[in-house]
């Protein structure tokens, strides 16, 4: 029995859980404050500082009037029209920091916001004055039940997040941790599905299951740990990447004494 593959599994079973954690880190916001109007925001009204703020800081990528950009020779600066998107979309995006974007290509990932309250509501109230689009959700998680939710969570959600919420990483995308998502934000995941989520419409999850999702996505971000080592909760993959950084060395000292007594 040779060491070197041995070593090899020993040393990918340690980097593993270190390869989950960096995946999980909260990234940093794009460079730069908000661009603000030229004369300030003292005196303005809502609506005008939601245009104004939507022009210096979002036209490059989704155009005038929020109609898009899909052509030009820059891939960075192209971004999707948000004439429908309503207060949905723009609420999620702005509050998460998922946007403003550096670049179009990148995937979107939680950060500080970068607005103010008032700034975030002013945008928003302009994107939905741009076309109907649906509104901001209001879940229940007390209506919810934490069981139902956690069946549903693991037949729609838990391949990217894991069971636990605790995101994971996936061809072409990194599926977030959802310790930071408030009731609102998830709901709101759920109905527009950012970047590599799919959309889960009412007719694929109903308000009432919805509540129960977030019930239990809640109670996932403080879990009872009853009877085991929770590991940090970070999930399968490196719980049983621990298991097998202890298990191979005792394995390779179990063999290499048998193997000492055969040949004595």
């Amino acid at each position: 029995m040779t060491r070197r593959p041995a070593v090899i599994a020993i040393l990918l079973a340690a980097l593993a859980p270190l390869v989950l954690l960096a995946a999980r880190a909260p990234a940093a916001p794009p460079s730069g404050p908000p661009i603000v109007p030229a004369g300030g925001e003292r005196g303005v009204s809502q609506r005008q500082l939601g245009e104004e703020l939507f022009a210096a800081n979002c036209v490059r990528c989704h155009g005038i009037g929020g109609r898009g950009v899909t052509g030009g020779d820059d891939p960075t600066l192209r971004g999707p029209s948000v004439r429908r998107a309503g207060a949905l979309a723009a609420d999620f995006y702005l509050r998460t920091g998922y946007m403003p974007l550096d670049d179009a290509t990148h995937q979107p990932v939680r950060s500080r916001p970068r607005f103010s309250d008032r700034e975030i509501r002013a945008v928003v109230s302009y994107v939905a004055s741009l076309g109907r689009g649906p509104g901001i959700p209001s879940p229940d998680p007390g209506a919810g039940n934490v069981a139902d939710g956690r069946k549903m969570f693991t037949e729609h959600c838990a391949g990217c997040h894991q069971v636990v919420a605790e995101g994971g990483v996936m061809t072409g995308a990194k599926a977030p941790p959802l310790d930071r998502a408030t009731p609102r934000q998830i709901a709101q995941a759920v109905r527009i599905g950012p970047y590599a989520m799919p959309t889960f419409s009412e007719k694929d999850i109903s308000a009432t299951e919805l509540n129960s999702i977030v019930a239990y996505v809640q109670y996932a971000k403080h879990p009872r740990d009853e009877g085991g080592w929770g590991i940090n909760h970070l999930g399968p993959f490196p719980e049983g990447m621990v298991v097998w950084l202890l298990a191979i060395p005792a394995l390779l000292i179990v063999c290499r004494a048998i193997g000492k007594g055969v040949s004595s």
